[in-house]
């Protein structure tokens, strides 16, 4: 069964988003151990196995406060991973791509952060690059993107190409730092639109 989430986030990318109301939707936490926190406009949804009321009690709300440092601490417990506050964007396939399926780069970076968070990860790439395409929060198609380090403008071709390994017209997924201003103007300007925030969340 997919999780709960996963409607909020098909929703939000089709523009139905959760009523502004500053309210919080607590869901369970991920069977694999991870828990989020996302902001959409006046609206937070949090999944995790801490009880909805010391969450608010932490000061958790729709407009802002599911993001604060203090809320996201909480939820990873003392010593858990809370991870960096992505912007989250939304976009449909092409179903062009030129992109070689990669069997060669289990031990790059990039493999092993998307391997650590996402489920039947897929790696593609040429000289230009590498991009992930998995099965990510709350089970979403998404994909990342490293651009080689020698040739600026590549990272604009792996967006294209790994919007081509997904279906024409069917949703998928990117999380961009939002101080990563270039990689950001890129994805919107291939595309992509934002729906909210996430945070990922490891408790120990």
């Amino acid at each position: 069964m997919p999780h709960p989430l996963l409607a909020y986030l098909h929703a939000a990318a089709e523009n139905r988003f959760p009523p502004v109301d500053g309210g919080v939707t607590v869901l369970p936490p991920f069977d694999n151990g991870w828990a989020c926190s996302v902001a959409f406009t006046g609206h937070a949804v949090i999944a995790t196995s801490r009880p909805r009321e010391d969450i608010l009690a932490h000061g958790a709300d729709g407009y802002g406060g599911s993001m604060s440092p203090e809320v996201l601490r909480y939820l990873a417990g003392p010593t858990g991973l809370v991870g960096v506050i992505d912007v989250m964007l939304a976009a449909r396939g092409t179903g062009r791509s030129t992109l070689p399926r990669r069997t060669d780069a289990d031990e790059h970076p990039r493999v092993l952060y998307a391997r650590e968070q996402r489920r039947n990860v897929a790696v593609y790439g040429d000289e230009r690059g590498i991009v992930t395409l998995a099965e990510g929060l709350a089970g979403r198609r998404e994909f990342s993107i490293e651009a080689a380090e020698h040739n600026r403008g590549w990272g604009r071709a792996l967006i294209g190409e790994a919007l081509g390994l997904v279906p024409e017209g069917e949703l998928v997924f990117a999380a961009v730092s939002p101080g990563n201003a270039r990689s950001l103007r890129m994805f919107l300007s291939l595309g992509f639109w934002p729906i909210g925030s996430e945070a990922m969340i490891r408790p120990a």
